[in-house]
This record gives structure tokens, C-alpha cells and sequence, in this order.
């Protein structure tokens, strides 16, 4: 499932209260790649160019950016072993469920993959955690399709 994080040993259940990265064990992939600020520069880097795309931007509320940008921030964060904010906030991530009232067709899910593969070009993450992330990103998206059109 998706929503589950991958088995690595750079993986780790999200933690409590913690926020520095200094908290948290280094070899979580959240801790590794810069905690917080690295993860809040890729998705305002990935929000930059979906706030531009005239198919994705619609799926997004218009005053809305922010949250959103909150939200995936939180997510990502809290799946690649930094704190359990999302989770303790909105509970379940439930992907599938969250995007299901969205039209997501193979040409929406590959123009989302370019925006976050613009976005993890320019956040320059070391190899490693930027091959499991692309690897997870692509998994991901293909998992949110719900419409067989292009």
C-alpha cells in the first residue's frame, strides 16, 4: 500500500513531539536529507510548478496554497521518519481516498511526476534518498490514478 512506508532500514514509525533533527535517529531519511527545511524547499519547489499547470492547479482550492503546501510538507515528513504531525492531525493519510474526488488520468499523474521531479532536481538530494524518494514518488502517483483516460 501506498500509504505505508517502504521497508528500509532507513525507515522508522514517526515519532512524538520531536522537531529538530537532532531528535531524531540519524538514519531515518527525514534526518539524512536536512529534516524540516530540506523537505518545506522541495514541496514549495514542486508547488511552484503545480500552482502553474492548468490541469493540476484546478484540483487545488485557489486560497488554499499554503495548506496544501502544509499538508504534503507534513505528510512526506512524517512517512520518511521525521515527526507524526500528519498523522496526529488529520489522522490516516488515506491517499487513495483523499484524491479519489479529483480526475486523475495518466496525463495528470505524469505532469505531477515532472513537477516533482523538477522539484527534487532542484532540492538536490544526496543519491541514495533521491532514488528511494523518485522511486516512491512514481509508485505513488500511479497508485492515485482513477481514470483510464489521457
Amino acid at each position: 500500500r501506498v500509504s505505508e512506508p517502504i521497508n528500509t532500514p532507513s525507515m522508522r514509525e514517526p515519532g512524538g513531539d520531536e522537531t529538530a533533527v537532532g531528535a531524531f535517529p540519524p538514519d531515518t531519511v527525514w534526518t539524512q536529507v536536512g529534516g524540516e527545511e530540506t523537505f518545506d524547499r522541495l514541496v514549495r519547489a514542486f508547488y511552484r510548478g503545480v500552482r502553474a499547470d492548468p490541469v493540476l492547479a484546478p484540483m487545488y482550492p485557489e486560497d488554499d496554497w499554503e495548506g496544501a503546501i502544509w499538508r504534503f510538507r507534513t505528510f512526506l515528513e512524517q512517512y520518511w521518519g521525521g515527526p507524526g504531525t500528519y498523522s496526529e492531525t488529520r489522522g490516516h493519510p488515506r491517499l487513495r481516498m483523499r484524491h479519489m474526488p479529483f480526475r486523475i488520468d495518466h496525463d495528470a499523474r505524469e505532469r505531477w511526476l515532472s513537477h516533482m521531479s523538477a522539484a527534487l532536481d532542484e532540492v538536490q538530494l544526496p543519491p541514495m534518498q533521491d532514488a528511494a524518494m523518485r522511486d516512491y514518488f512514481e509508485r505513488a502517483a500511479l497508485a492515485m490514478v482513477n481514470h483510464l483516460g489521457r
